[in-house]
């Protein structure tokens, strides 16, 4: 007969009510929200050059080659200075500049090709599901009953503010295109939440972004990802601009600061508890759309936003104060730590 695991270090001590409350309103969680924020001005400013004349393919090779440029020099002066600690590594960044970088844009848009955009972003969006249940089969532990109401009410508050209410597109092709994106967007969570992690930030988003350019702009040549540019005068936020103003923020804004942001803010509330906060990135989508397009939000875009805020904030309790004798809150990391005693712990332990 075989036994069941010991529940992993992090997940196995409970918080006082003082800790909890301070871990909800950490700097991590308000990082997080930068990262969804900034990652959701990508749709009005890649619009605004598709309006003009550029491809999606185009869009995200100026986007991660830009992004490339504008961190070499800092990804080269970091592998100097710490080359004995990352060169062991140098395998996984190129990991993760091709696949939650790259491959998970190019499958994105890919999507946007056979279905609509709101479905295309429902099926990226996803990946929390996707944690929830690799983790569980990964620990053969059942997610408690708070991740199980707070993955509910997310993603139905996903789909009111999505508005998909009325006939969709419907493409198989789409569809797979549109989970690939989902299995992309959760390895990014995934290679993002090692908080122990000997990469510095700036080296493993700038490293990824060289790897995840190098990739795409080699499909360019070869023909298989198609690129075209224009450079006329594109409207952003009403106004007619240089078209250099939606690329550059492209670059800086939607990729350097959001990947930056994104990794550190994962590292501290592990990748579960990203993923979900990660979803306010369609209610950001939702509100730079009012502000910077006048798309005015409809009611149930507005309901669906409580339900996706009420949802993260049942996860992240879950995740801050939970009981291992009701479940592990098994926070995804690749490097799990486990128990060793079987013994009883201590009724409040703070967490390391």
């Amino acid at each position: 007969m075989t036994t069941a695991k010991n529940p992993p270090l992090a997940s196995a001590t409970a918080m006082p009510a003082s800790a909890t409350r301070k871990a909800m309103a950490s700097p991590a969680l308000l990082l997080a929200f930068v990262s969804a924020a900034a990652f959701a001005l990508s749709g009005p400013f890649a619009k605004s050059l598709f309006d003009i004349g550029w491809s999606p393919g185009a869009a995200v090779a100026v986007r991660i080659g830009g992004a490339a440029v504008v961190l070499l020099i800092p990804v080269i002066i970091t592998l100097v200075r710490r080359w004995s600690e990352v060169k062991g590594s140098l395998g996984r960044i190129a990991i993760y500049g091709i696949v939650p970088i790259a491959l998970c844009q190019l499958f994105y848009f890919n999507a946007v090709q056979h279905l609509s955009v709101g479905v295309a972003l429902l099926l990226e969006y996803l990946s929390p599901v996707l944690l929830v249940g690799w983790v569980w089969l990964s620990t053969r532990q059942r997610p408690r009953i708070l991740t199980v109401i707070g993955a509910v009410s997310a993603m139905s508050g996903l789909v009111l503010v999505l508005d998909l209410a009325g006939s969709q597109k419907v493409s198989v092709e789409g569809i797979l295109w549109g989970l690939a994106a989902a299995v992309c967007s959760a390895v990014y969570f995934v290679m993002s939440a090692r908080s122990g992690d000997n990469v510095p930030p700036i080296l493993m988003a700038g490293g990824g972004m060289v790897a995840g350019a190098a990739m795409i702009i080699g499909l360019g040549v070869t023909g298989l990802l198609p690129m075209a540019f224009a450079f006329g005068s594109p409207v952003f936020a009403g106004v007619q601009v240089h078209w250099l103003v939606p690329v550059l923020g492209l670059v800086l804004v939607t990729t350097v600061l959001a990947y930056l942001v994104g990794i550190v803010s994962t590292r501290g509330l592990g990748s579960k508890v990203a993923s979900f906060v990660a979803l306010f990135e369609v209610l950001f989508a939702v509100i730079w759309a009012w502000l910077l397009l006048g798309e005015l939000p409809r009611a149930i875009q507005l309901m669906g936003g409580v339900a996706i805020m009420f949802g993260v904030v049942l996860v992240r309790l879950d995740e801050l104060r939970g009981w291992p004798r009701r479940g592990p809150s098994y926070a995804v990391d690749i490097d799990m730590v486990e128990l060793e005693s079987a013994g009883p712990l201590p009724a409040e332990t703070p967490q390391p």
